[in-house]
């Protein structure tokens, strides 16, 4: 299925969507997030086509998520997180958070992410005040930035503040 671009809409979550938004191409990052390097591997863990999995890569790498690397003689190629691929690790959790809330397993928590160095459990992603404090979904508003043009293609609809 060949879903519409969101390329010129003047929305940092639709460009967003445009790199990321497909189901496929979620589930090759958390694996890329969990270790998988290899192409084999992505298409063992998760029996996806070879042509879409090439297709999502090389997506990937186009747009500077993945970095691909030879690293033996025979020339397969790794393909290794970059930081710009590290920080969407905010959103893998925070969607994994969401799915153990509302998509749970009967038996429990399927994954539980811990601090590497204290073995402890990170907490639940939140949105954070500049002062460090929970924020609830009805405490947040979105104004206009510099960017924001309401009539460009696609542009959400920002209300006036009321100030």
């Amino acid at each position: 299925m060949k879903y519409k671009k969101f390329d010129q809409m003047n929305c940092s979550l639709a460009q967003t969507l445009d790199v990321i938004g497909e189901r496929w191409t979620l589930l090759i990052l958390r694996d890329a997030f969990f270790g998988t390097r290899r192409f084999s591997q992505f298409q063992e863990n998760l029996g996806i086509a070879r042509n879409v999995l090439t297709t999502r890569l090389n997506q990937l790498v186009d747009e500077g998520i993945l970095q691909r690397r030879v690293v033996n003689d025979r020339g397969h190629p790794e393909y290794v997180l970059t930081e710009k691929g590290l920080d969407l690790q905010p959103i893998l959790l925070s969607m994994t958070h969401w799915g153990d809330k509302y998509k749970a397993h009967p038996a429990g928590q399927r994954l539980e992410f811990i601090e590497r160095s204290t073995h402890r459990p990170i907490r639940r992603m939140a949105v954070m005040s500049q002062d460090g404090r929970a924020l609830q979904p009805r405490e947040i508003k979105a104004v206009a930035g510099p960017g924001f043009d309401a009539r460009a293609p696609g542009a959400p609809r920002v209300a006036e503040d009321a100030g």
